[in-house]
C-alpha cells in the first residue's frame, strides 16, 4: 500500500511539473469556427480539424463513406502531389498526417516539429482542401477497408460487439459501422466519396483544435487564410439521444464458436447532465465486481468485462464469453440487483477517484492525447474545458450520487447471444424477476 501511494505520488508531482510547463487553453472563433489552443511546453505541434457528426452525417447503406474519405486524404495525394510525393515531403520533416472517423467525429491531424510549422502547415491545408481522390489509389484503400472489415466479423468480441449495437439502436444513427460493411463500402466510389467529404468539409461542422507552443497571431493568419478556402454550409447540431430500453429483451444467433459471447447494453446518462461523471465512475466499479463475482467468484468466464461507452448517445455494456451462460446471466443479475440493494462503498469510491485521476494524468502526457480530449469534450459534451477541469469535477462525486444514478440507469438490458442457442435458457435473460441462484456463489 505504502509503495502505491508512494507511486502515485511521484506520478502527481510530475504531472504537476508537466501542467506548470504548459500555459493556459484558450478558444477564439474565426470564420465562424471554434479553434481551441493548448500551449505545450514543447517544440511539438499536434493540429487536430475535427468534422463534427459521425455517423449522423451519412445513411447506413453510406456506412463506411467517411472511414475511407479521412483515409483519402494522405492515401491518395493533392492536386498538387500525389501519394508518394506528399509522403516523401513529410518523411523529410519527420511529420506525421492521418484521418481517422468513430461515431461522432471525424478527424485530420498533424503531428510535427514547431521550426517545421511553416514547411507543414502547406501540406496539412492542401491535404484538407484540395484531395486528389485518385480512383486507383481510392479502390486500393477501399480493398484494405473491405478485407479488414471481413477480418473483424471473424473475430467474435469484435462480431459480438456490433451485433449488440445493432440491436440495441436497431433504426438510429448509432447501428451504423463507422468503418462499413463488406455491401456498403463495395458500393462506394471515389466520385462519391469525394462528394461526401465536399458536402462535410464545411465551417459549420468544423472544430479546430492546436496543442503547441505557438504565438496566437500566428494561428489567427494561417487558420483564416485555411477557412478562407472553406464554405460556410448549412447550419449543423450535433444530436445527442438516449438509449432507455423498457424491458429485457433477447437476441441469439447461432454460430460455431468454441464458446458462447453475450453482451448485454443498458441505458446511460446524456453527456453534459449531472449524472454523467457519477455513472462513469459507477461503471468502473461495476466493472471490477462483476470481474471478481464472474472469474474469481463463479470461474464462470476468463475475461469478463463492463464498461461506459460515453458518446453522444451513451450506453452501457455488460460482456463475457463462457461455456455456461445461464449460469452467467443469473450471477450477474443477481449482482446489479445487490448493487442497487446495498450500494457501493466509501472505499470503491475513494480507490475508484485515485484511480480515475492517475488515468486522467496518463492520458495527457502526450499533445496527441491532449488534443483528442480536448476535441472529444468540445464535441461530445459541447465543453472543451471538461478536459481540463474533469480531474476537480470527478473528486466532488458523493456516494449518495454514485449509488443513485447506477440504480436509476443499470435498469433493463438488451441482451444479444452468438453461440450454440441450445445451452441458453432466454427466459433468464427476459424476464423482469431476478433468477434465482442455482449453484452460484454470492459474496
Amino acid at each position: 500500500m505504502k509503495k502505491t501511494i508512494f507511486l502515485l505520488s511521484i506520478l502527481l508531482t510530475g504531472a504537476s511539473t508537466l501542467f506548470a510547463q504548459m500555459g493556459k487553453p484558450y478558444d477564439m472563433t474565426i470564420n465562424g469556427v471554434k479553434v481551441i489552443v493548448q500551449p505545450s511546453g514543447n517544440d511539438i505541434v499536434e493540429i487536430l480539424t475535427v468534422i463534427k457528426g459521425g455517423v449522423q452525417n451519412y445513411p447506413a447503406d453510406k456506412a463506411g463513406i467517411e472511414a475511407l474519405a479521412m483515409s483519402a486524404l494522405t492515401e491518395c495525394g493533392t492536386t498538387r502531389d500525389d501519394k508518394n510525393s506528399f509522403k516523401n515531403k513529410l518523411d523529410k520533416l519527420s511529420a506525421e498526417m492521418s484521418g481517422s472517423t468513430g461515431m461522432d467525429f471525424a478527424s485530420f491531424r498533424a503531428n510535427f516539429i514547431k521550426s517545421d510549422l511553416d514547411q507543414v502547415w502547406p501540406l496539412y491545408v492542401d491535404a484538407l482542401t484540395a484531395p486528389r481522390f485518385d480512383e486507383k489509389e481510392f479502390n486500393r484503400i477501399k480493398l484494405e477497408w473491405m478485407t479488414r472489415i471481413k477480418a473483424e466479423e471473424s473475430n467474435p468480441d469484435a462480431s459480438i460487439g456490433n451485433l449488440a449495437r445493432q440491436t440495441a439502436f436497431a433504426g438510429k444513427d448509432y447501428a451504423k459501422e463507422p468503418n462499413g460493411t463488406e455491401g456498403s463500402l463495395g458500393k462506394l466510389t471515389a466520385v462519391a466519396t469525394k462528394a461526401y467529404y465536399k458536402s462535410v468539409f464545411t465551417r459549420s461542422h468544423l472544430t479546430i483544435v492546436i496543442v503547441g507552443d505557438i504565438d496566437r497571431s500566428v494561428i489567427e493568419s494561417k487558420v483564416k487564410a485555411l477557412l478562407d478556402m472553406v464554405p460556410a454550409g448549412k447550419p449543423f447540431v450535433q444530436k445527442k439521444a438516449t438509449f432507455t430500453p423498457t424491458v429485457n429483451t433477447f437476441k441469439p444467433k447461432e454460430k460455431e464458436l468454441a464458446t458462447n459471447y453475450i453482451q448485454g447494453v443498458a441505458s446511460a446518462p446524456l453527456p453534459g447532465t449531472p449524472d454523467y461523471n457519477a455513472y462513469l465512475l459507477a461503471m468502473r466499479i461495476f466493472s471490477s465486481r462483476h470481474f471478481v463475482e464472474i472469474r474469481t467468484n463463479n470461474g464462470l468466464s476468463y475475461a469478463p468485462g463492463a464498461w461506459f461507452s460515453g458518446g453522444s448517445s451513451p450506453y452501457s455494456v455488460i460482456s463475457v464469453s463462457t461455456t455456461d451462460p445461464n449460469k452467467y446471466v443469473i450471477a450477474t443479475r443477481q449482482l446489479i440487483d445487490k448493487i442497487r440493494r446495498e450500494g457501493f462503498t466509501s472505499d470503491e469510491l475513494r480507490n475508484i477517484k485515485t484511480g480515475y485521476l492517475t488515468g486522467v494524468y496518463y492520458r495527457q502526457e502526450t499533445n496527441s492525447a491532449q488534443a483528442a480530449s480536448l476535441a472529444s469534450n468540445e464535441v461530445i459534451h459541447g465543453n472543451w474545458k471538461r478536459a481540463v477541469t474533469i480531474k476537480d469535477e470527478m473528486k466532488n462525486v458523493s456516494l449518495s450520487e454514485l449509488n443513485r444514478v447506477f440504480a436509476k440507469y443499470m435498469t433493463s438490458i438488451s441482451w444479444v447471444f452468438q453461440g450454440d442457442p441450445k445451452k441458453v435458457d432466454e427466459k433468464l435473460y427476459k424476464q423482469k424477476e431476478t433468477p434465482k441462484a442455482t449453484g452460484i456463489k454470492t459474496f
